[in-house]
């Protein structure tokens, strides 16, 4: 079985000037999944492959003992580029490169290092035992409920409940079921790049959910709390 680790990341950023290589105690974002990539990439067998446009994450990324001579085209270093438009040029480059073709792509996104080892793995258990699913993402249980307390704006302008269940739904408890993507990491079977899906969502799509708390960075905020609970040793596992 023939992995690919990707990792990518962007030189340009909006929200947070050069998000992806802000220290986090000391280490560079980008630093905790890369060494997340090679760490898993050694106990498995797999090539690990950076996309960056951005030469301050690949110096970084070097440092880290990831190096690349891959330069990410600009049609896919914008705001608006897919991130799966993205994997499927860094895997065909490398397919090229390496003169083969991979069965499966993991892919880790460097605004969400709260992972393990053992995520991965069980994670890549549940994705291996089902050879119809074509992709798996990360989840962590939400915090909302659009069957409960999650509302939304109808054509006549007022606001009613996202998902109409069939039966009311008096409480939390009672409402199915339901995740947030903490955007951490992504299976996907070589076959998904060649259906031409635009995004992670598919008809035949798993899930593993965290057993222990993961967030995607998005703010200044976000960081300073990240940095905040590592300081203070507030996780059960190893980051």
């Amino acid at each position: 079985m023939e992995l690919l680790i990707t990792v990518c990341a962007r030189g340009g950023s909006k929200g947070i000037a050069d998000k992806n290589v802000q220290p986090v105690l000391g280490v560079p974002l980008i630093g905790y999944t890369i060494d997340h990539a090679m760490k898993y990439a050694d106990k498995v067998g797999a090539d690990v492959a950076l996309s960056t446009d951005g030469e301050k994450i690949r110096t970084i990324a070097a440092e880290h003992g990831l190096v690349s001579q891959y330069d990410r085209p600009d049609d896919l270093a914008t705001d608006t580029a897919g991130k799966i438009a993205v994997i499927r040029d860094i895997v065909e480059h490398e397919e090229q490169g390496r003169g083969k073709r991979y069965d499966v792509v993991l892919d880790l996104d460097v605004t969400s290092p709260l992972r393990t080892i053992k995520d991965l793995d069980d994670a890549y258990k549940i994705f291996k035992d089902d050879p119809n699913a074509l992709n798996l993402f990360s989840v962590n249980p939400a915090h909302r409920n659009p069957y409960f307390n999650m509302v939304e704006q109808d054509t006549d302008g007022y606001y009613r409940l996202s998902k109409i269940p069939e039966t009311p739904i008096l409480s939390r408890q009672t409402a199915p079921k339901v995740y947030d993507l903490n955007a951490s990491f992504y299976y996907y079977r070589r076959e998904f790049f060649d259906l031409n899906y635009k995004n992670a969502y598919t008809e035949r799509s798993l899930i593993f959910e965290m057993p222990h708390y993961c967030f995607d960075i998005d703010s200044q905020t976000d960081f300073d709390f990240l940095e905040y609970q590592l300081m203070h040793n507030r996780f059960d596992f190893d980051a």
